[in-house]
């Protein structure tokens, strides 16, 4: 079965039909970046190779988005269709920070230090079918 469309290619590979995150590693300091970067702000170096970041981690932040973000936000909702989604930064087993879609919105079910895992949602459809965008969710192994 083909992979799903996805609204940035270059964030996501997959390992069958399991989704992993993609940033990069400097090869001189070994710091990790995501997105993917072509330079380093930690030693200033300029070879970096991609990494993968995986596909668990821990909810480090979270909030509500409650309102239809500004541009340039594409998803084709509309201020009537909207609805409020959860925001967090989940803690990569790397230790790298990720600002993330989360699949759950209701305050009562997100916990700081629960743990998360990747997963693919819609974000928006065009003539050509469905987009997605990648995003955390309650781990089934929790």
């Amino acid at each position: 079965m083909p992979h799903p469309v996805l609204a940035s290619p270059d964030l996501i590979r997959f390992e069958g039909d399991t989704p992993h995150l993609v940033g990069s590693r400097c090869d001189e300091c070994g710091e990790l970046y995501f997105p993917a970067t072509d330079s380093c702000t930690r030693c200033t170096a300029t070879r970096m190779s991609p990494h993968d970041l995986g596909r668990r981690g821990t909810l480090w932040s979270w909030t509500i988005q409650g309102f239809l973000p500004k541009a340039p936000y594409d998803s084709g909702e509309t201020p009537e269709t909207f609805r409020p989604y959860g925001v967090g930064y989940v803690q990569m087993e790397s230790g790298l920070k990720v600002e993330s879609r989360l699949t759950v919105a209701d305050e009562t079910q997100l916990q700081i230090g629960m743990p998360l895992e990747l997963t693919l949602i819609p974000y928006r459809t065009t003539g050509d079918g469905e987009v997605f965008t990648f995003a955390f969710r309650p781990s089934a192994s929790a």
